[in-house]
């Protein structure tokens, strides 16, 4: 005879499975601090070492809940349930802990599409309110990092705008501000650019006919993109932008126009040197000869852009 006996389902632990597919940061930070506004036991976990390759940055993150519910990444996909498992076992003992995959890791099971290895430090968030702090200082624009100092198992606030990585014995992880696109021009192409631009996660701004933006809403994180016809109608526009911390400005029209645009710039300005701030013929190719195209180019300049900030 054959003694079947049930697992009790109180010792089994809760099957992860991601609560939305997201890698954007300010989301994922979001999911932590709801997670523990509504009395989840919630663990940030941070890519902190990278060994050989890797499919994301250092820095990347996920969020895992005790009810098993996860978002973020910390791979190409291929982990995260993994490590959302082992995360549920450390909320499980309200321990902190350092999870190393692929090269160097005892998880032969788990290799790593690209060869390298990474380490990954799982921190049991105390309470929602430094999660907050960060997100409120994002909302107004101002870069914020998230000291994590595994001696203390405890995070603190670091203003600025430092790169993520190792300082001493804590590891910053550092955010930016929601990317934003101001656009002005011609409806055709505004609607392309803008539909491309929100879909690609970008906060998007579009000017009415005569509006200048503000010097604050021209910060590090904001590109200009002028789509005119008429070069005469961009030069306030372009004025307020080459005075700003803009990231990317960029303009419509052929090489000669972008000429003839230097010239009027110069007569209303006089300064040579903020005219090489100008990318003009916009775009990350040239001549596209349709809305959709431009758009698609305009959008992949900025985000080329955006990501060099990214590596400074």
């Amino acid at each position: 005879m054959t003694i079947r006996i049930a697992a009790d389902p109180e010792t089994l632990s809760p099957e992860p499975r991601a609560a939305f597919l997201s890698d954007d940061a300010i989301e994922v930070l979001s999911f932590a601090a709801r997670s523990l506004e509504e009395g989840q036991s919630t663990a940030l976990i941070t890519l902190v070492e990278i060994r050989g390759g890797a499919a994301r940055a250092l820095g990347a993150q996920m969020v895992v809940r005790s009810d098993g519910l996860y978002c973020g990444f910390v791979s190409g996909g291929c982990t995260e349930a993994a490590v959302a498992a082992e995360t549920i076992t450390a909320l499980g003992k309200g321990l902190d802990r350092t999870l190393r995959l692929g090269e160097g890791s005892p998880f032969f099971d788990i290799v790593l599409p690209c060869g390298g290895g990474i380490t990954l430090a799982i921190h049991v968030l105390a309470d929602a309110a430094i999660l907050r702090q960060a997100l409120s200082t994002l909302q107004r624009r101002s870069p914020v990092g998230l000291r994590y100092h595994p001696g203390k198992r405890a995070l603190s606030l670091q203003h600025g705008s430092e790169a993520s990585g190792w300082y001493g014995e804590s590891f910053v992880r550092a955010y930016r501000p929601r990317p934003r696109v101001i656009l002005a021009g011609t409806p055709l192409e505004i609607d392309a650019v803008a539909r491309v631009a929100v879909a690609a996660g970008y906060e998007t701004v579009v000017l009415e006919r005569g509006q200048v933006p503000l010097p604050d809403e021209l910060d590090g994180d904001t590109a200009v993109a002028l789509l005119f016809h008429d070069v005469d109608r961009e030069l306030p526009l372009l004025d307020a932008a080459l005075t700003s911390n803009a990231f990317y400005i960029g303009a419509l029209g052929s090489r000669r126009t972008h000429a003839k645009r230097c010239q009027l710039l110069r007569d209303y300005r006089g300064d040579e040197r903020l005219l090489s701030r100008i990318k003009a013929p916009i775009g990350l190719f040239d001549k596209a000869r349709d809305a959709r195209s431009l758009a698609v180019s305009v959008v992949a300049d900025i985000a080329h852009a955006r990501l060099r900030l990214d590596w400074m």
